[in-house]
């Protein structure tokens, strides 16, 4: 099975010893780009999903069923492992089952629970706030319960480094990694005091988003057990930034020869895969024989 296969190829890189840093993708032209330039990994980030699906804030606002939706149109369009940002599974813990279910099924490499109060709850005032740990080991085992292929990897996500500090962090590690997760994805890590604090206590693989400048280092990174780093999502902020300047020239009045940075035909015949549809076309419609 092709999702198998390639939830295979995303487990190697886990069990591996380097680091690699994923393609930030949000469609299927993106996912191709990252496919066609060697990347090893895209990642979905639910803020970006939020953006490309609504046009909204990372407010939580998108549902499961566009999420998945999304992703499957992301899977389908090329051989990419995705990884997937599933915030806190929609829900409970039987909520973070169809999550799996869902996504599962959408093809994704692997998913991310993470264990944040979310949506924002009224009188918040703009604070995250974390679920105990029991309620965040319930829902990475219902996760895992969940899964029908066991090479799906299930990564048990925490923001405790960034709101509760290193030992609630530490503590958080050791409850899901008992718990039975594939991988730990630790946000807020911004010193190599800190990885190395969470690299001696984690013996699964680690995935790190939002780290410093002092952590760019992907030998090191590798060293300390990080086999996935995000950083960032720029390529669809370059995108808009594209399409809004290119938008703004042709308002302005520049004639649409004249515009700069527009893709080549070779390019978008490249990413549309036009060739493979001309070779389908003459295959099963006879088109070179008119």
């Amino acid at each position: 099975m092709r999702w198998t296969e390639r939830r295979g190829r995303l487990r190697a890189i886990l069990d591996g010893k380097a680091c690699v840093y994923p393609a930030s993708v949000f469609d299927p032209v993106s996912a191709r780009i990252a496919e066609d330039l060697g990347f090893e990994l895209g990642m979905f980030a639910g803020s970006i999903a939020s953006l490309a699906v609504l046009g909204a804030p990372d407010l939580t606002l998108i549902t499961l069923t566009e999420f998945a939706e999304q992703a499957h149109r992301i899977c389908r369009a090329g051989k990419l492992p995705l990884m997937v940002d599933a915030d806190h599974g929609y829900g409970n813990a039987l909520n973070v089952m169809r999550t799996v279910e869902e996504l599962e099924t959408a093809g994704i490499a692997a998913l991310t629970i993470e264990d944040t109060v979310l949506p924002q709850t009224y009188g918040a005032g703009g604070g995250a706030k974390l679920i105990s740990i029991e309620e965040g080991v319930g829902k990475m085992k219902a996760a895992l319960a969940a899964r029908r292929d066991p090479q799906l990897i299930i990564v048990g996500r925490s923001s405790a480094m960034a709101f509760t500090g290193l030992e609630d962090a530490l503590a958080r590690a050791r409850a899901y990694e008992a718990a039975g997760v594939d991988a730990l994805f630790f946000l807020g890590v911004r010193t190599r005091e800190q990885l190395d604090a969470i690299s001696a206590v984690c013996r699964l693989p680690i995935v790190l988003g939002g780290v410093g400048a002092e952590l760019a280092d992907r030998d090191y990174l590798g060293s300390k057990g990080v086999r996935v780093c995000l950083q960032g999502h720029q390529p669809f902020m370059a995108a808009a930034a594209a399409v809004y300047e290119t938008m703004k020239a042709l308002r302005a009045g520049t004639p649409p020869a004249k515009l700069a940075n527009i893709a080549s035909a070779q390019l978008m015949q490249q990413l549309s895969r036009d060739a493979d549809y001309a070779r389908w076309s003459e295959s099963f419609l006879g088109s070179a024989k008119k």
